[in-house]
């Protein structure tokens, strides 16, 4: 069973690094193309603009996901320093629940955003539905809220057994 999820989280990080590395690339090579387009033709994609916004919200939250994946999130900490092993696990605990009902908040209410998005037929550029574009704004913070609460008992684990 261990082997199992072993396996299920590195497919699941191999996954998450991919669509990252994916998605970095193509805005990229859409930036550049559009850029290239303009200053040498006076043209460029209609769609490009809205797709690369699209792409940077993505990233930003794949990003954010990555970070909460690794633990490599910002923290603003001002008690850490001044307590012992013990109490660090602690407010670091207390951190990481306050996060993850912050995460858990936003996506419920971006849930009823996306669904108000869907019900109106908004639309982003050439006919894509808008909820397609938006859906990873309570996907992404959904993840980060499961991330912090499995992180508990993890690091709880950890700081016990240092070794």
């Amino acid at each position: 069973m261990i082997k199992l999820l072993k396996r299920a989280k590195r497919f699941t990080l191999l996954i998450e690094d991919s669509l990252i590395v994916i998605m970095l690339s193509g805005m990229i090579l859409l930036a550049a193309g559009q850029i290239l387009m303009r200053n040498l033709f006076d043209t460029g994609l209609f769609w490009a603009d809205p797709a690369l916004r699209m792409l940077v919200l993505w990233l930003t939250l794949m990003g954010a996901i990555a970070a909460t994946r690794e633990d490599r999130h910002i923290r603003i900490d001002l008690l850490s320093r001044f307590l012992h092993a013990r109490g660090k696990t602690i407010v670091q605990g207390i951190n990481d629940l306050f996060s993850a009902l912050v995460c858990g908040l936003i996506s419920w209410h971006a849930i009823r955003f996306v669904y108000h998005e869907w019900q109106d037929g908004v639309s982003l550029f050439g006919g894509i539905p808008a909820w397609v574009g938006e859906i990873i704004i309570p996907i992404g913070f959904g993840i980060m809220a499961l991330r912090f609460i499995f992180n508990l008992p993890l690091r709880l684990l950890r700081d016990q057994n240092p070794c």
